[in-house]
């Protein structure tokens, strides 16, 4: 019997659910396998399985991703892949959806290289601060490498080039293979056991990550890392990359600039000597020139010892104090003078004649003022009259009268506006403008 309480899914409400709880539970795996059944879309998205020798999924990688992978993809090629685990609901299809694919031999040693990069990592064998500085001019340059790569040929080149006068010493090795990196260890150690250069260059020419792998040991990292003579790693190419290189004291993108980082051109060297001269001849120009400044302080100071110098400056000291005491006295004259002109104009304004004069000036003042006060006040009463009779004339019944209208009323004065008040024989009185008019009312 079916339980009430038990949930009945709609197919595409299972197939959704399902896709949730795969893409949630492996969001980020790493697979490989062999490619089959490989398909191009139109649309640019890839669609094929990836399987072994039991078992298959399908997969799919959308345009977004695989227009990233460099290599040659198609049925039969070994690839690592990474991504996440989905559901193809409309057909209910387990699938990988892939974000990355590499052929597996690289991909598998670019894991190990990352891993190995993150452990040395945590150890510190990156860390900045125990780099060992590099020298700016060596005398003589160590180069670890094999003696008939193309490494050699460039660093030799470049040193005679620019700098002839350096010293090359070659610490012969192999760079690729199955014991390339012991060779390399020895040939580091030995380097240090004679301490006979002032710094290292390790490294070969260009190639695949197979061919670059002797660099990315372990041992030879901690190798590096306790030289205690400067190390410059240049290996490959300037997009390849290595652990020597984040070990070293030093990366350089390739063999050639490793030497050119070692070596001194002699055109600089040459400028600095024609600087360094410049220097001297500005520096002994100086030296002179504060000579000549020193005797002469030392002539114009026993100059100021001389007897006359002392009666010149006394004979200025005396003419100085004179005119300072003429200024002190033609400002206090012009002082006095200031006080005498206040004193009297103080005295002018305190006279009585003067107060008068205030006095009618102000009278005249407010005479005009209240002439004028009442003036305004009489003619906005005048203006105010002449209103007040203009509206007056238009409600006058006198007026009304003057434009041919008459009021008629009866004897008793009572005023006639409709013709019911009015019977054949009354006696009736008719307003005109200039007088009164009986008339008597017909039948």
């Amino acid at each position: 019997m079916l339980d009430n309480q038990q949930k009945i899914y709609q197919v595409s409400e299972l197939n959704q659910k399902a896709r949730m709880l795969l893409e949630a539970e492996f969001m980020n795996v790493w697979i490989t396998g062999e490619i089959s059944n490989f398909v191009r879309a139109s649309s640019g998205h890839w669609y094929f399985s990836l399987k072994d020798n039991r078992a298959q999924i399908k997969g799919a990688m959308f345009k977004g991703n695989n227009r990233n992978v460099r290599a040659q993809i198609g049925d039969g090629s070994q690839v690592l892949v990474r991504g996440r685990l989905s559901l193809y609901e409309p057909r209910g299809d387990y699938q990988l959806i892939v974000e990355t694919m590499e052929p597996a031999g690289e991909g598998l040693l670019k894991q190990e290289f990352e891993k190995l990069k993150f452990r040395l990592a945590e150890m510190g064998l990156f860390d900045q601060d125990v780099k060992r500085p590099i020298p700016d001019s060596p005398k003589r340059v160590g180069v670890i490498t094999s003696p008939t790569g193309a490494a050699i040929h460039d660093i030799l080149t470049v040193l005679n080039r620019r700098s002839p006068q350096t010293e090359v010493i070659v610490y012969p090795t192999m760079v690729q293979g199955e014991h390339a990196s012991e060779n390399i260890i020895w040939a580091i150690n030995a380097a240090n056991y004679r301490n006979e250069v002032d710094v290292l260059i390790v490294g070969r020419g260009g190639g695949s990550l197979e061919d670059l792998w002797s660099f990315n040991d372990e041992a030879l990292a901690h190798t590096i890392y306790n030289s205690a003579l400067p190390i410059i790693s240049a290996v490959g190419h300037e997009v390849d990359v290595s652990i020597s290189d984040f070990v070293a004291d030093l990366r350089a993108p390739t063999p050639s600039a490793a030497a050119e980082i070692v070596s001194t051109d002699n055109s600089e060297l040459k400028q600095k000597t024609t600087q360094f001269y410049s220097r001297l001849l500005m520096a002994f120009a100086n030296g002179l020139k504060n000579r000549k400044q020193q005797f002469s302080g030392l002539k114009q100071a026993l100059n100021l010892l001389h007897p006359n110098h002392q009666i010149r400056m006394a004979q200025q000291r005396n003419d100085e104090l004179q005119l300072r005491l003429n200024a002190l006295m033609q400002t206090k004259l012009s002082q006095s003078n200031q006080d005498h002109s206040l004193l009297q104009q103080k005295l002018v304004n305190q006279s009585p004649q003067r107060k008068i004069q205030l006095a009618e000036t102000q009278l005249r003042q407010k005479h005009q003022a209240l002439v004028t006060r009442f003036e305004s006040a009489w003619q906005k009463q005048n203006t105010r009259f002449g209103n007040l009779v203009e509206k007056l004339n238009i409600v006058s019944p006198l007026a009304t009268l003057q434009r041919g209208y008459a009021i008629a009323s009866k004897e008793d004065g009572t005023i006639v506006n409709k013709v019911a008040q009015v019977q054949g024989g009354d006696v009736m009185k008719i307003k005109v403008a200039d007088g009164d008019i009986k008339v008597k009312v017909s039948e």
